[in-house]
């Protein structure tokens, strides 16, 4: 891969791996350019590096642009309008119940973001209208869909995140944004029935992929992370 294919730091040189993690965050709003299919294939091929469980590749992705990505984004909002408030979540994503420092983390990136926005608690239009968004892939112009066998365990879907979080850091590098989004597995059947699932294929999450637009205000969300205090523990004796 040439340099002029990536993103390039001030001084000419290719991104590196570290600068990549600190760059991506969820991008939550798109300029309509399209993504170049070879970005689109330099990306994926990376992430197919990602590492596996004797070297099973669990994972399976469908690249949607176009009117194939709409007709996708046209069915799940047509059945939430149809059924406001019914969800069929593929499998538990969250907890049944939250505990903290879980439940005070999520209550904060919610606020934060809702104050970009300038939408007031209890504002229930304007959120369900950005909810909504996330169904539309944050108009990116591509959106992609993961899915895995219904047959794998645990180990592979610890694997699949390797493999989705590969290629954020790709598109990082190719100067693109994303956002993983698990929002979609509520809507599992509808994805499955409208892109011909096999039975034996189980929706993972969605991805929004493209150009960010960085005068959004939604983009100018910053997201806290623990410590590293907190987060490690080091045992040398």
């Amino acid at each position: 891969m040439s340099a002029n294919a990536v993103s390039v730091t001030a001084s000419g040189r290719p991104l590196g791996a570290y600068e990549a993690l600190y760059m991506r965050k969820s991008i939550r709003a798109y300029r309509s350019s399209p993504v170049p299919r070879d970005s689109l294939e330099r990306i994926l091929t990376a992430a197919g590096r990602a590492p596996s469980g004797t070297n099973t590749q669990p994972w399976r992705v469908r690249v949607l642009t176009g009117n194939a990505r709409q007709r996708l984004v046209d069915a799940v909002l047509a059945f939430r309008m149809s059924n406001p408030g019914v969800e069929n979540w593929g499998y538990a994503y969250y907890p049944p119940k939250w505990q903290e420092p879980y439940s005070s983390r999520r209550r904060k990136v919610g606020l934060d973001m809702y104050g970009l926005l300038g939408i007031g608690k209890g504002d229930t239009g304007r959120m369900q209208e950005q909810q909504n968004r996330n169904f539309c892939f944050f108009d990116a112009p591509v959106g992609l869909v993961f899915s895995i066998g219904a047959n794998m365990e645990r180990g592979s879907w610890l694997d699949y995140g390797f493999f989705i979080q590969s290629i954020a850091l790709a598109a990082v590098a190719e100067g693109l944004g994303s956002c993983i989004q698990a929002c979609w597995v509520a809507h599992s059947d509808v994805v499955a029935s409208a892109l011909d699932f096999s039975p034996e294929e189980r929706l993972v999450c969605c991805m929004a992929l493209g150009f960010p637009d960085m005068a959004a205000p939604v983009n100018r969300l910053e997201t806290e992370r623990m410590s590293l205090d907190e987060l490690a523990l080091f045992f040398q004796d």
